[in-house]
């Protein structure tokens, strides 16, 4: 394991200990509310694994919270007004179907971006979000569902998804890239009345 990649996982375990005690939980609870092991969430906790999006996402909805929340809460990376392409962002990702996944903001921002490349693995878990979210595709496809209605989306097309709005979508090819664009969580959007 590179020595930036033991940083950011030791981070991520910290962040995950801290919130899994201030929710009053043990490993086993966390264990039986995520279905992942307590083998495997001590090593997370302790830096010495990483983790896929999608066990991340089951831990941080035992936590009620999110899995950008605990990303985000996990980056200590200054914030920057510019990401390079050559930036190291790439987020875990280690389920086959699930593609890859990359933060395009450096530090906990207001405003959370991600740019998925691949991810058409379907999956049955619908995501319910605090603050609205748009989903923009770049190059390929995806299908889209929210609130039981399926949308295909090519590219230049976007889906804009209410807060509140239970959605999921998959890519139609391992080469397909969508940017998810959000508030981030806990975050409020202050809007200004205009006449």
């Amino acid at each position: 394991m590179a020595s930036g990649d033991h940083i950011r996982h030791r981070q991520l375990g910290t962040v995950i200990h801290d919130r899994r005690l201030a929710a009053g939980h043990t490993l086993a609870r966390l264990s039986t509310d995520t279905g992942l092991s307590q083998s495997f969430l001590s090593q997370l906790e302790n830096g010495r694994t990483n983790t896929s999006l999608r066990s991340l996402q089951q831990i941080a909805d035992a936590l009620s919270t999110t899995a950008t929340a605990l990303l985000a809460a996990a980056d200590d990376t200054a914030p920057a007004a510019v990401v390079r392409a050559a930036d190291d962002t790439v987020l875990p990702q280690t389920d086959p179907g699930a593609g890859t996944v990359r933060s395009l903001v450096h530090g906990d921002r207001d405003l959370r971006a991600l740019e998925f490349t691949g991810g058409t693995d379907r999956g049955d878990r619908d995501f319910v979000h605090q603050g609205d979210e748009i989903i923009h595709v770049t190059r390929g496809a995806i299908s889209l569902i929210a609130d039981g209605t399926e949308h295909e989306l090519g590219p230049g097309d976007t889906y804009y998804c209410r807060a509140g709005e239970k959605h999921r979508w998959w890519a139609h090819s391992p080469d397909t890239t969508t940017l998810v664009l959000a508030v981030a969580d806990g975050r409020t959007v202050k809007r200004n009345s205009r006449k």
